[in-house]
């Protein structure tokens, strides 16, 4: 049976990778995580126990744990979720960002490079590994047009200047070494288990609590939408099927200004809890400043 070690397995998109596998796929899943506030246990609650799921808490940028694990587990495949993810707290403290994003993506690449140089042919020839990045390396969508595999990087956050800074690491070692490396850059996720400092989650929250509903600026910022399980399965994909050293660009083709999600919040919320004193729910919408460097 296949064994793939999971970085950052316990986060958003990373447990639904791993419930996914555990459903749908004859897999083993060596899953590590360091269980930061953004970790969740409670998200791997269906798989925590399973006879092919094995938990383990550590730091990815723990070299002899990373030994340790492709020593006893001889993994078939990495695919890196581990990353701290976002934009507001990388502002007011971008030094974790550069220390999981950045040096945890080379210290699990190096490791990950002395591990594939022990194989043999055969297995040598099938080891993938997986870097799971995000679009807002390239910068701002703007109101018409995609983003693709050509488009050039532009980060304009400490979050997503270390995201694309891993990805440039993990383009050379594949270029430098030959380690066969797959990226993936996709949009934006939503979901269970989603941490509620993100936006839908937040709106969801505050809009049945009727509490403000904080919009950037004036809100027209563009961002594309796809759901979790379907990034999955695309990550799925592109790593059964991938040609090694190639970018995936992964979207849901469902772009919208946060104003707009926002508003449909609101709608849906109406909808669905109409007992709420503070309908409609669209004037708890406020207009606040707009965060630095905010990609349009």
């Amino acid at each position: 049976m296949r064994t793939i070690l999971v970085t950052g397995g316990a986060g958003f998109i990373g447990s639904a990778f791993v419930r996914q596998l555990i459903a749908e796929q004859d897999v083993r899943v060596v899953n590590l995580d360091k269980l930061t506030y953004a970790g969740n246990l409670d998200s791997l609650e269906s798989v925590l126990h399973h006879s092919q799921h094995r938990f383990v808490q550590g730091d990815i940028t723990d070299e002899a744990l990373l030994t340790e694990l492709f020593r006893r587990h001889q993994p078939s495949a990495v695919v890196n979720f581990a990353a701290e993810s976002h934009v507001d707290r990388s502002i007011d403290g971008p030094a974790a960002f550069v220390q999981t994003n950045v040096v945890g993506a080379f210290k699990l690449l190096e490791a990950t490079r002395e591990y594939w140089t022990s194989l043999d042919g055969g297995a040598k020839d099938r080891f993938r590994f997986l870097q799971v990045s995000t679009d807002e390396v390239f910068g701002s969508l703007g109101p018409v047009g995609s983003f693709n595999e050509n488009t050039p990087y532009a980060p304009n956050s400490p979050y997503s200047a270390s995201k694309a800074s891993a990805d440039h690491f993990v383009r050379a070692y594949h270029h430098t070494y030959g380690l066969p490396v797959l990226t993936t850059n996709c949009s934006n996720n939503y979901g269970p288990y989603q941490f509620p400092e993100k936006l839908i989650p937040l709106m969801i929250l505050n809009a049945v609590e009727g509490k403000p509903l904080p919009v950037y600026g004036d809100g027209q910022q563009v961002r594309d939408w796809l759901f979790v399980a379907d990034h999955c399965r695309a990550i799925w994909t592109v790593l059964n099927a991938g040609q090694p050293g190639e970018v995936y660009t992964i979207g849901g083709n469902s772009e919208r200004t946060n104003l707009e999600v926002v508003q449909a919040i609101c709608s849906t919320v109406d909808r669905l809890c109409q007992g709420l004193a503070h309908r409609p729910c669209t004037r708890l919408i406020t207009y606040v400043k707009d965060r630095p460097g905010h990609d349009r």
